[in-house]
């Protein structure tokens, strides 16, 4: 069992810091290491003549090894530490971004993009890795900035096209390939396991099995899998539907796309320290509610400046709502399950993001409209907003 034999009000400020820091800079650059294909995906189609649906699994598959991944990262986290899972995980994940630089067919795409998910599942490090050091009434806030590193997301859908339009596109890989290396080994060199922790005992799956067991995971990994799974869902496959829908160049379609990304992320943190101070189910509430209205608004393909407001205010919903869902895990867990609760969690929020594209991708090519995919996600989305109101209970929560 994992025992905290050190009152986190005691640790030293400089050292939680310190601490987040670090984690939220690994986990931008490994985020960006996973959202490398999405942005590019467009010029794959072009290049490979691939199928909408062939592209969408491209874009896909990243994320649902990221999501598996993220199941075993998060228990390894619960026994070696942070520290040092996060670091070496960083620089394993130069591998399939230097062998996805070389990639020049379909086949070799996908071998790429599944070695590739690791990156994806550095979550699960740092969410354990940063609610050891603070204390409950504080991780709302701090898991939420560690959230921002999604943030990573946007910068690939900002700069990977630039690099590879202005410097070839074999650039961006080798640039993430050299931030891998740097946060990697920064992580090893100066990072530190929050004081106080002892290493769990019980194997893996038993630390798996009762995290799984207990209601509230389950609960917040249904909720994680809309809010995180459509961030993810709309931050890789919204630059195809933006060229397809609206006509855009690939370079605006992209740049719009991370624009969502990034206002997503913003709001990480807000609904976090939101969610201390008035609880994580008023504010995931709201949330759900937002992406309805939202997602009905969009799937009549209105003008592009009501679609804009709309997905832009669905980003800041899907963030709001994200913050809220660890800042509810990181008090109604354990902390000896942290991890493990969090790879499921984590888990379940990669799986929402895999199947999204995937389905609006097969609707797209049947149907040439993604009326059908959006109000699938309207439906899903109330659906979720009625039991997080009504059904969704976690002690101390208002």
């Amino acid at each position: 069992m994992t025992a905290v034999t050190t009152s986190k009000t005691d640790l030293p400020l400089t050292g939680r810091g310190r601490a987040l820091l670090l984690a939220t800079a690994a986990f931008a650059v490994n985020f960006w290491a996973w959202a490398l294909i999405s942005p590019l995906s467009p010029t794959y189609k072009e290049q490979l003549h691939l199928t909408p649906f062939e592209v969408s699994f491209l874009v896909a598959v990243p994320v649902i090894v990221g999501s598996l991944g993220r199941i075993v990262l998060g228990g390894l986290t619960d026994r070696y530490g942070g520290r040092v899972v996060f670091g070496l995980a960083s620089l394993i994940g130069i591998v399939p971004v230097v062998f996805l630089a070389f990639a020049g067919n379909y086949p070799l795409l996908l071998a790429g993009g599944f070695l590739l998910g690791l990156t994806g599942a550095t979550f699960a490090i740092g969410i354990p890795y940063v609610n050891a050091w603070y204390p409950p009434e504080r991780r709302g806030l701090a898991l939420g900035i560690f959230g921002m590193g999604n943030i990573g997301t946007a910068v690939s859908g900002f700069v990977t096209p630039w690099l590879a339009r202005d410097f070839g596109q074999r650039t961006p890989f080798f640039a993430v390939a050299v931030a891998l290396a740097v946060v990697g080994l920064a992580f090893l060199a100066v990072g530190r396991d929050a004081p106080g922790l002892a290493r769990p005992t019980e194997s893996f799956m038993t630390r798996f099995a009762r995290a799984a067991r207990l209601r509230v995971t389950r609960e917040l990994a249904a909720m994680y899998a809309l809010t995180f799974g459509g961030f993810v869902a709309f931050g890789s496959y919204l630059p195809l539907y933006l060229k397809d829908a609206y006509e855009l160049t690939t370079a605006d379609a992209a740049a719009r796309a991370a624009g969502f990304v990034l206002l997503a992320t913003l709001t990480r943190p807000v609904g976090g320290w939101l969610a201390d101070r008035i609880g994580g189910r008023t504010v995931l509430s709201g949330a759900l509610g937002a992406v309805v209205a939202c997602a009905v608004v969009v799937s009549f393909i209105p003008p592009m400046a009501l679609a804009t407001a709309a997905f832009l205010i669905m980003a800041a919903a899907l963030g709001l709502g994200n913050g809220a869902v660890f800042a509810l895990l990181g008090r109604a867990v354990p902390a000896a399950m942290v991890g493990s609760a969090t790879g499921v969690v984590g888990a379940a929020g990669g799986l929402g993001g895999f199947l999204p594209p995937i389905v609006m991708g097969l609707i797209f090519q049947a149907t040439g409209s993604y009326a059908i995919g959006l109000m699938l996600l309207a439906v899903v989305a109330a659906a979720a907003f009625v039991y997080s109101w009504f059904v969704l209970r976690v002690a101390g929560q208002p």
